[in-house]
């Protein structure tokens, strides 16, 4: 436990000392504030547009050459890894990114929001998974930014966040291949938030086996469990908060390239948003419930046996007070003479402690 608690201090301190990176620095500086999570920076490049597509894959550590953007086609720069600001420079500069958009973008401990600007739409949120052994939720900022043919995304790992999209666009499956990177971007966003529903899933599962482990037996480990839990759900609570507020403001927004038909989606994106808010209120008042559950468990079990206890102490108070009558050295005992008297002595014990069993099971004390 205490491994663990220095282990939390210990993330504290580094967020606290990342966050304090770009302090008294002009605005728009770009200045990373987090960890490097990975060797290179891998760049992803898809060009399409409902008849044809190109990939391909560049990073970092070779010569980066950016071909001139075709107008009549969809360019998404998939960026994993975020810790070479002259990369992230250079691609503000080439794909003319204002600077406030690219400090927002390096900066991982910004809150989820969505900004507009002259020359693009920039949307900022996290990415959640969860390990059910550990019951620790990780969180990775993502930054989405886009505008009329060209959609830039940004991510401190190099997991492909966006699987199940870039294979949509490979077999050309539904309508993203004949829409703008305003339908991109709300596909990219819809992935990231249905993501949250699993998280959620397994964190009910997690809920449930603990459940069923109070009510078998519960001890200490349960109620660390729960509350530890507690607090992965306040992160998560705090990642789908303003990213709901931002989805509300993306669905508000009156610029011209983005369609009408998509904000319908966004309409509909914002609604889960408001419905997995729910979600997490529920599971927190659930696992109010379960620490509840816990004490009331705890003092039932303490309960039953304080009952089995006094019950003991019950049947053995006649049997003390008749061994201690008769086990007095006074001379002159009347009972001690006789020939029969222990024999008889253990007879009447006997039978109190049967008729006070029977007595207290006819109670249905035991």
């Amino acid at each position: 436990m205490k491994r663990k608690k220095n282990k939390s201090a210990n993330a504290k301190k580094t967020i606290r000392k990342n966050s304090l990176k770009n302090k008294g620095i002009a605005p728009g500086s770009v200045v990373f504030t987090g960890n490097q999570k990975v060797e290179k920076i891998n760049i992803h490049h898809l060009q399409y547009d409902n008849q044809s597509l190109e990939e391909e894959t560049l990073d970092n550590q070779n010569q980066i050459i950016i071909n001139q953007l075709s107008k009549d086609k969809i360019n998404w720069y998939d960026i994993r890894g975020l810790h070479d600001t002259t990369l992230i420079k250079t691609l503000g500069e080439t794909f003319n990114i204002h600077p406030l958009a690219l400090e927002n973008i390096v900066d991982i401990h910004q809150r989820p929001k969505f900004d507009e600007y002259e020359n693009g739409l920039i949307f900022i949120t996290k990415a959640l998974s969860f390990d059910e052994k550990t019951l620790r939720v990780h969180t990775e900022q993502v930054s989405i930014f886009f505008r009329h043919g060209l959609l830039l995304s940004f991510q401190e790992t190099d997991s492909d966040l966006y699987f199940g999209v870039r294979e949509r666009i490979k077999i050309n499956n539904g309508r993203i291949r004949t829409r703008g990177t305003d339908y991109l971007a709300y596909a990219l966003l819809d992935f990231i938030i249905d993501n949250y529903y699993v998280i959620l899933d397994q964190v009910e599962g997690v809920i449930e086996n603990l459940e069923s482990s109070i009510s078998e037996n519960p001890d200490e480990n349960l109620k660390a469990k729960i509350h530890e839990l507690k607090k992965e759900l306040l992160i998560v609570r705090k990642s789908i908060a303003p990213t709901r507020e931002a989805v509300n403001r993306f669905s508000k927004s009156e610029i011209d390239f983005i369609d009408d038909r998509t904000l319908l989606f966004i309409r509909d994106l914002y609604d889960h948003t408001i419905q997995l808010m729910d979600m997490v209120e529920t599971y927190r008042d659930v696992l109010n419930g379960l620490q509840d559950l816990y004490l009331s468990e705890i003092s039932f079990k303490m309960n039953k046996v304080m009952q089995v206890l006094t019950i003991i102490t019950t049947i053995f108070v006649p049997l003390s007070f008749l061994a201690g009558l008769y086990g007095m050295n006074f001379t002159h005992i009347p009972e001690l003479q006789f020939k029969y008297g222990y024999f008889v002595l253990l007879t009447v014990m006997f039978i109190i402690a049967a008729g006070l069993i029977f007595w207290f099971k006819k109670k249905n004390w035991f």
